[in-house]
């Protein structure tokens, strides 16, 4: 029961592997946030949490928007008094060429994907007791992508960074934060991603299950990782090495 008596916060916890986070987490004793802006999908895990016997709360947020994340902090502080995990999951995709995107398209993937990273920090962290963890779920992409989803690569390899320059920062409050980087997962993000869908991009190798990943999140928010900070975990199956 590592995570006995801890609250954990997942964002993009309703489905793939930020459910999967949020259910490893309850399984282990944790009190779980999750942080959705499907209603549907975070109700649903909080409800199948609830009916294992774990605790959990559903919150509405728009990740992007800074007064919707500090509320989003603030309601899991009202019901547990601090957060001891965070983890930054929720993302999006665009599938054009930079010359074809709209500048709104690009905004919106920093948006969600590397604003919100920013923000649930800069917010979270102040309630974030000594030996808390934050973990940021990054990308193969980061490392080596393809044409049409260069927005994401791009908000992945910023999130990497900002890990590396954070966690410098974070040491001084005894706070660790680190990146997971899947590969290809089963997830319907993976299969509902056009180039996928083309044949543009291969899926060579394994694929993933969220739970595979949710294990190295759960790994890097522990105590047992207590030495490790500032650096990117690669989960994914091999896949790095041959793209």
């Amino acid at each position: 029961m590592r995570f006995k008596d801890k609250v954990c916060l997942v964002t993009g916890g309703g489905s793939g592997i930020g459910r999967a986070a949020c259910e490893r987490f309850a399984a282990e004793g944790g009190k779980v946030a999750i942080v959705d802006v499907n209603d549907a999908n975070g109700a649903e895990t909080a409800a199948a949490i609830a009916k294992d016997g774990g605790e959990a709360i559903y919150i509405h947020c728009d990740i992007g928007e800074a007064a919707a994340v500090q509320a989003a902090v603030q309601q899991t502080v009202d019901k547990w008094q601090k957060i001891d995990v965070i983890v930054n999951d929720a993302a999006m995709m665009t599938f054009k060429p930079i010359v074809d995107l709209d500048e709104d398209d690009w905004d919106k993937v920093m948006r969600v994907n590397m604003r919100s990273v920013f923000l649930f920090c800069k917010h979270g962290v102040p309630h974030m007791p000594p030996g808390s963890a934050i973990v940021n779920i990054s990308s193969v992409h980061a490392h080596e992508t393809t044409r049409n989803v260069v927005p994401y690569a791009s908000s992945k390899g910023a999130m990497e960074s900002f890990t590396r320059g954070f966690s410098e920062e974070a040491a001084d409050l005894k706070i660790r934060i680190n990146c997971v980087a899947p590969g290809a997962v089963n997830t319907p993000m993976l299969w509902n991603n056009p180039n996928v869908k083309s044949g543009a991009e291969k899926v060579e190798g394994a694929i993933g299950e969220p739970e595979d990943i949710a294990a190295a999140i759960c790994f890097l928010a522990a105590d047992e990782a207590r030495f490790i900070t500032g650096t990117t975990l690669v989960v994914d199956g091999g896949r790095l090495d041959i793209l």
